[in-house]
């Protein structure tokens, strides 16, 4: 049985062909870790415990640097209490200023990578260590062991998977601050990897690494379609990106056919150098008129439904994660790939990679990831606790990896080898099953969050905010604001927000040019990740209002009574999803109306303020 390696990637594919029994041994790895998973999980607390010693963190919580492994780890377990982001603020602020002495990790801080967004909007900052690239990369080594399991052949062809950086920063003490994608496809261990036939990808470096996304978008798509007739397996990270390509390929395929058919790239369409030569060497100079007219033959068609079989007829599944919020594109990928399956691979945040879904080619309502336990510490805080408006959860309600129970859901709480002690990641997870001693978690949701299209996520204390502040446009027309719900409608390429507003007639009518400054102003008042893929990603389209005719909420709560909610305890949905109830606002729409434009957005003039986090000061429109 092998050893579980901690910061220690498994011995790498020899170049020019993959190492003989490695996805063997990756497997008896897994077995391994998952039949060991408690004992596994002590000597990691115990790493983690030893490496972070000299943190200042620690030390404040009577964790004493020097103490023996087994008095560490029962000061852990008795003293360090639960956290949230807002709760290590401070300490993340030092280091982004650039105090360098150890204040969360033993170890030097090598970066920051940004999550998509806090509970309140904005992008967390969170530290990590250069051993947490190797970490990342010891999970991808296990994907295609265990992909292969149920798809044999995956050496036989190439993956067109559509991969993108994004916009970074430097904090005043010098980190970079990046997404942890970014961070990855930057690092050593992605652009140094060796050949291996199981993830030769369509797309060079050079796309991939492109900051312009519309540059990056074409030279992958027009790679992916050069080798159409060697693509097994296509996808993106999310299922929200794939679909963004899909409608990229729908509006430019008559541009790239012509690329195709001429054999060379128009250095209008691809202005960076090292794209346009990445690219060339695909095409490789060669005029290919018959490929030309096989993509032209099948984009011409009047429905695109199956397209992704009929342009890669090879092609096995679409990888994308469509768990969460990502699990409303389902009906839509469904659509495109024409019965492919949908496998959904890993589970990881900016905080921790933490664990696969051994059963990949299960249907998406079955996803379940196993949690590697070398990867981090693992806690679960119970939901009952998670969610106990009464009184503040305690780390004494904490849950063991191993103990967790079938059927109950937790709140996820990691330790990281990068200094995060017992960290509420926010993550809502029900155990569906076990691997060995190892559970297999669902993902049910993020806590506390109403609306999502992309990497953005808006609560309900944001959305309210921002249509408070909206809704003053209306009163010079004695307009009023009765009751207000949100959808995110993902039925479109890119989705969107709507908000369905009831309102109370003014003295005069509302122009329409005033919804679409209320539009507008909910828009810039939301966080910067929203602004973000709307102003530079163009991942979410513009935000939309429906009004809705008097009495729509009356209804509205007519409906959920008949379907057994308390007419005591009633209050209208700041948030729906589609069905009947969108169904029921949608037949009463007397109006609708979008932002005239996209919210101010700038990647690059950064204010580090005292709350820890980078705020975007924008002076006009992205």
């Amino acid at each position: 049985m092998p050893e579980a390696p901690t910061t220690k990637t498994p011995t790498p594919p020899a170049r020019g062909g993959f190492a003989p029994g490695a996805h063997r041994e990756a497997l008896e790895f897994i077995e391994h870790v998952t039949a060991n998973a408690g004992q596994v999980q002590r000597r990691v607390l115990a790493e983690i415990l030893a490496q972070n010693a000299p943190a200042e963190y620690l030390r404040r919580h009577g964790v004493v640097s020097g103490a023996a492994a087994d008095d560490a780890v029962e000061a852990f377990r008795r003293l360090v209490p639960l956290v949230t982001y807002e709760g290590l603020q401070p300490d993340i602020l030092r280091i982004a200023n650039g105090d360098t002495s150890p204040i969360l990790s033993g170890k030097p801080i090598s970066e920051f990578l940004t999550s998509s967004g806090t509970s309140g909007g904005e992008r967390k900052l969170m530290p990590t260590i250069a051993d947490e690239l190797d970490r990342r990369s010891l999970l991808y080594s296990l994907q295609m062991p265990v992909m292969s399991q149920s798809v044999p052949g995956l050496d036989k062809g190439k993956a067109m998977y559509l991969l993108f950086v994004k916009a970074e920063s430097r904090t005043p003490g010098g980190l970079a601050a990046r997404p942890v994608l970014t961070s990855y496809y930057r690092s050593r261990q992605f652009l140094e990897r060796p050949h291996d036939p199981y993830t030769d990808y369509t797309s060079p470096n050079e796309a991939i690494l492109c900051v312009d996304s519309y540059q990056s978008m074409y030279a992958q798509l027009l790679c992916g379609l050069v080798h159409r007739a060697d693509v097994l397996r296509v996808g993106a990270v999310f299922a929200s990106g794939f679909l963004r390509a899909i409608r990229f390929l729908e509006k430019h395929w008559p541009r790239l056919c012509r690329d195709i058919r001429n054999g060379a790239v128009d250095p209008e369409t691809i202005t960076d150098r090292a794209v346009r030569d990445a690219v060339g060497q695909v095409l490789a100079g060669r005029a290919d008129p018959a490929l030309a007219d096989e993509i032209e033959a099948e984009c011409g068609r009047a429905s695109w439904e199956g397209i992704i079989r009929r342009l890669w007829p090879r092609t096995k599944y679409i990888d994308v994660i469509v768990t969460g919020a990502m699990s409303q594109y389902i009906p839509t990928l469904e659509f495109y790939g024409g019965g492919l399956p949908l496998a959904c691979t890993m589970y990881a945040s900016s905080e921790c990679y933490f664990g696969l879904n051994l059963k990949p080619m299960c249907k998406p309502g079955d996803v379940a990831y196993t949690l590697i336990p070398t990867m981090c510490y693992f806690e679960f805080l119970p939901l009952r606790c998670s969610n106990n408006a009464k009184a503040e959860p305690s780390h004494r309600d904490l849950v063991d990896l191993v103990d967790v129970k079938l059927g109950h859901e937790y709140e996820l709480v990691v330790t990281t080898y990068s200094g995060l002690c017992r960290y509420r990641v926010g993550d809502v997870l029900k155990v569906a099953g076990f691997k060995n001693e190892a559970p297999m978690f669902s993902f049910v949701r993020r806590q506390n969050v109403a609306l999502s299209i992309d990497s953005d996520k808006t609560d309900e204390t944001e959305l309210h905010a921002a249509v408070s502040g909206a809704v003053q446009h209306l009163a010079p027309f004695g307009a009023s604001l009765v009751e207000y719900t949100s959808y995110a409608d993902a039925g479109a390429i890119p989705g969107h927000y709507v908000l369905f507003w009831e309102l109370r007639a003014g003295t005069t009518d509302v122009p329409a040019s005033v919804f679409e400054d209320c539009c507008l102003s909910v828009e810039e008042a939301l966080n910067s990740v929203y602004r973000q893929c709307r102003a530079c990603d163009r991942s979410i389209g513009p935000l939309e209002i429906r009004v809705v005719s008097e009495g729509t909420f009356d209804k509205l709560m007519d409906y959920a009574i008949s379907r057994g909610a308390s007419i005591n305890q009633y209050k209208a949905p700041r948030c729906v999803r589609p069905g009947p109830v969108v169904e029921l606002l949608d037949a009463r729409v007397r109006g609708k109306y979008f932002s005239p434009k996209c919210p101010k957005w700038s990647p690059g003039n950064k204010q580090w303020n005292n709350n820890g986090r980078a705020d975007v000061i924008s002076n006009g429109d992205a």
